[in-house]
């Protein structure tokens, strides 16, 4: 089946997350044990990784090109879009099978697998609350070609206090007029579509839960005026970008659920998606792990292999505890999601320990490769630029910490 798979792409496949998952029958117990089907998934996202994203990572980097040619192929094979229901002629895996894929992705370079995996955060707001229709217009026209949507919440002054967010949308007749500004929004230019939360109260004191709408925004729409790609730390070719909104018009239709859910939608987006981003924090870890450890028994110092020296085999040792344990976190948040349950707990905890040690790993890897490390001519110091990130989008380290904490003491307030 994997032949199969590789040489045709899985658009002829489906697959039901209830019948994939290792969640095992009542009584059945617990496995670490991948079903067939996982497996070749995986298999197919390493191969791709190893032999088409590695060799032309560092060019895309260095150039900060958008990397159209390798998304186009990840779409034939079916690694792109893996959440759309097969309602809408999409896959319908589960959020474990998509992390799998992810980390694989992000092993070859975080910012083909961001790009990527914006696509997933664009979705996610019509998955989990677009009407039939709402979702076969939108979803389906992803399955039918290699296109990209975007997820437009984060503004010039509201990144993790989203209930600041300034952009309004005023209801007029059968349309809303959307005015603001939205930033660091990845895919911004390459995007057909946008989830886009806006600020429907007039009152100022309205909580968040009631202020705010989520709309689906078509990208080509009058009115919308996209900023230039900015240049970033790392993860270069992904398309991170400003978006001006003046007086763009939306249908009511285009509306998610009705006015006053948008906050709500925005948030459960996020505990489905944040299992995925630290999947990927996994792969750049791994790929860390694994470049410092090839490094180390090539290096020779003292008339040994520097792995050999304990300081050198203890750190490699740290780095494999933290990428272990992180692949643990992400697969019980995304066990957590395909079980049916709110998994915001784990998904934080995942998130944030990921984040963290994605940094740690791939600054330790620098330090293994010495001098070299720091050169870009060797793998590690672009791990580390990219690595950043991961502690900074779809919710920062401490905004997790927030999150975690609150869910953690809210068990014996309850």
């Amino acid at each position: 089946m994997l032949q199969t798979i590789t040489g045709h792409g899985w658009r002829s496949h489906s697959s039901k997350p209830a019948q994939n998952l290792h969640i095992g029958k009542p009584g059945a117990g617990f496995s670490f044990e991948l079903t067939d089907e996982q497996k070749e998934f995986q298999a197919t996202a390493r191969k791709f990784a190893v032999e088409e994203i590695i060799p032309v990572a560092a060019q895309y980097d260095k150039t900060g090109e958008y990397p159209l040619p390798l998304i186009k192929r990840a779409w034939e094979l079916g690694l792109m879009n893996s959440h759309i229901p097969e309602s809408c002629g999409g896959l319908g895996l589960g959020s474990f099978e998509a992390c799998l894929i992810t980390e694989e992705l992000a092993y070859g370079c975080t910012g083909v697998q961001t790009a990527i995996e914006a696509n997933s955060l664009g979705q996610m707001p019509v998955i989990i609350a677009g009407n039939e229709h709402q979702q076969k217009k939108y979803l389906g026209r992803m399955t039918e070609e290699p296109m990209m949507c975007a997820y437009c919440v984060t503004e010039p002054g509201a990144g993790s206090d989203v209930a600041g967010i300034k952009t309004k949308a005023e209801k007029k007749g059968d349309e809303y007029v959307i005015n603001g500004q939205k930033m660091w929004i990845t895919n911004g230019g390459k995007a057909n579509w946008y989830f886009l939360l806006a600020r429907t109260s007039p009152d100022p004191k309205a909580p968040a839960s009631k202020a705010f709408t989520g709309f689906i925004v078509e990208a080509d729409s009058p009115g919308i005026q996209i900023g230039r790609k900015e240049m970033n730390m790392g993860q270069r070719c992904s398309d991170t970008r400003g978006i001006v909104f003046e007086d763009v018009r939306v249908p009511k239709e285009n509306v998610l659920i009705a006015e006053g859910a948008g906050f709500k939608i925005a948030m459960g987006a996020f505990d489905k998606t944040r299992p995925p981003v630290a999947a990927g924090a996994v792969g750049l870890a791994k790929r860390a792990l694994d470049e410092a450890t090839r490094y180390a028994l090539e290096r020779k110092t003292f008339g040994k292999p520097i792995v050999e020296h304990q300081a050198v085999s203890f750190l490699l040792a740290e780095m494999a505890m933290k990428v272990e344990l992180a692949r643990l976190a992400y697969q019980r948040a995304a066990w957590e999601v395909d079980a049916g349950r709110r998994n915001t707990y784990y998904a934080s905890i995942a998130k944030a320990f990921a984040g963290d040690i994605a940094n740690q790993v791939a600054t330790d890897a620098v330090q293994i490769f010495g001098g070299n490390g720091f050169n870009t001519e060797y793998p590690v110091e672009k791990l580390m630029r990219d690595a950043k990130i991961y502690q900074i989008y779809e919710g920062t380290a401490q905004i997790q910490r927030m999150i975690i904490a609150r869910e953690h003491v809210g068990k014996f307030k309850a």
